[in-house]
């Protein structure tokens, strides 16, 4: 028997229990410090985990060859702020990301989905500009658009083609 494991004392085994229970108290500790690990945001917050979902995805049909707009709303129901970092599309070249400041376009490094908030991309404000278009989607169809985060990661979005003239009722 290991001297760890050995009686003490009085014979009666009560050293071989302490010991016992010494052990798995310890390894409750391991096992309570190495659950905390990983259960977080991965930003450093104490918040949960940005939670996001996607949802009033459309592109007018384009009237231009080159050159189409997409608009959607990203909801953030989780306690932690994300970003949205970029754009693909099998459908064109490039897709940017673009704010709308003063009534003035420009392209965006990055949107903002704040935690517990929205992040609105509408006719005459933020927006996606898809560009060099390998095709022109038609009214009917639908346009896989790959969303990036920063903190989540991608998300697929199926974007229908609407008519170009078409306005949401929920106006995002």
């Amino acid at each position: 028997m290991p001297p760890s494991l050995s009686r003490s004392g009085s014979g009666s085994g009560s050293g071989r229990v302490r010991a016992r229970g010494a052990a798995v108290a310890g390894a409750l500790a391991c096992v309570l410090l190495l659950a905390g690990c990983g259960s977080g945001s991965g930003s450093g917050s104490s918040g949960s985990a940005a939670e996001l979902s996607v949802k009033s995805a459309y592109m007018p049909q384009p009237v231009s060859d080159s050159m189409a707009a997409g608009f959607l709303t990203v909801t953030n129901q989780g306690g932690t702020r994300d970003e949205l970092t970029s754009v693909t599309s099998e459908v064109a070249g490039s897709v940017t990301v673009h704010e709308t400041v003063g009534g003035a376009m420009r392209e965006a490094d990055a949107l903002a989905v704040p935690a517990g908030g929205r992040l609105v991309l509408a006719s005459g404000g933020n927006h996606l500009m898809f560009e060099n278009l390998k095709r022109k989607p038609v009214e009917g169809e639908k346009v896989t658009v790959e969303l990036h985060f920063a903190e989540s990661g991608t998300v697929q979005v199926e974007m229908p083609v609407e008519a170009a003239t078409y306005t949401p009722k929920t106006g995002a």
